[in-house]
């Protein structure tokens, strides 16, 4: 891989914001946000939309720039990171040619850049060696999305930032992904990533870091993350079920009516299962932990089903 200023075990962050604000206008789009992002480490960097994610990253990526506060790459500023082929970007949409093959698209690509992996190596690693001689506008939009991270492995970065890098890629294309991108980081590439699919989150990153209105509401691991959503959750299949009478209940923070099924939200679920068992005709009674998405939620204010780009 690249050299670079920063390796596992480094002290030197392979990210690292201190105090960073970002307005435009009236508007702070990032406020004071401090953030570490050490070598080797996969962060997943979550928010609802207008949390000041696409702001962090074009700082990061030195698009833009602080309005206070300071941010380095790998103990360099983003611009001289880039410059040097340390840094490498799979955005969402945007940067091909379409009428190009798959190959032809590498190979221009990697002439840009001295010392290039090998575009046939990066086709493979991207799990598309067998649609180089495709037109690019032939390609699905997964397999497109794959084509921008072939193109991002190409100066062999030691950070690589993805924005919702999985969309339009079917199940396995995004088994596979995420498989390389783990072999990535066990070779000492940092990655940090945005997605609105919150089982990757979960699932592939060592770190997931919440942030709302610019600021950090929650770091740390996926179970870390998730404990902070106190509670259990009860489903129950009961015709006809009293919201009101079940929102009374010690402990009950809330009820949804989904046909015959009940969704209850409780800190103290024992009580509500007790109830339901003995005062109901419930049946088919199930109690799970909150998830990662039920943490975005309480942690955020904002349901994950929302579209997770933000608009800057």
């Amino acid at each position: 891989m690249t050299t670079s200023t920063a390796t596992p075990g480094s002290t030197t962050p392979a990210i690292r914001l201190a105090g960073v604000t970002r307005t435009f206008g009236s508007v702070v789009a990032v406020d004071d946000l401090d953030l570490t992002v050490r070598p080797g480490e996969v962060v997943a960097f979550l928010g609802p939309n207008g949390a000041g994610k696409t702001t962090t990253v074009d700082m990061i990526l030195g698009l833009s720039a602080p309005t206070r506060g300071e941010v380095s790459v790998l103990g360099l500023s983003p611009r001289d990171a880039i410059a040097r082929g340390l840094v490498s970007a799979v955005m969402q949409s945007g940067g091909l040619l379409k009428d190009l093959t798959v190959r032809e698209t590498v190979r221009l690509t990697a002439s840009l850049f001295p010392g290039a992996a090998d575009p046939d190596d990066a086709l493979e690693r991207a799990g598309i060696a067998g649609l180089a001689d495709r037109k690019v506008g032939k390609c699905s939009g997964g397999e497109q999305q794959r084509l921008r991270f072939a193109l991002a492995l190409l100066p062999d970065p030691a950070v690589l930032l993805l924005d919702e890098p999985t969309t339009g890629m079917d199940v396995e294309g995004r088994r596979s992904f995420w498989a390389a991108i783990r072999d990535d980081a066990a070779r000492g590439r940092t990655v940090m990533f945005a997605t609105h699919y919150l089982e990757e989150a979960d699932q592939y990153a060592d770190r997931i870091v919440l942030v709302r209105q610019g600021r950090i509401v929650a770091d740390g691991s996926g179970a870390e993350i998730k404990a902070l959503a106190s509670g259990r959750t009860l489903r129950a299949t009961l015709a006809g079920a009293d919201a009101h009478a079940l929102a009374g209940l010690p402990g009950v923070e809330s009820v949804e009516i989904r046909g015959d099924s009940v969704v209850v939200h409780a800190a103290n679920t024992d009580t509500v299962a007790r109830h339901l068992l003995t005062e109901t005709a419930a049946r088919d009674l199930e109690i799970t932990s909150r998830g990662l998405e039920d943490a975005f939620v309480t942690l955020t204010g904002t349901p994950a089903a929302e579209p997770q780009e933000d608009p800057r």
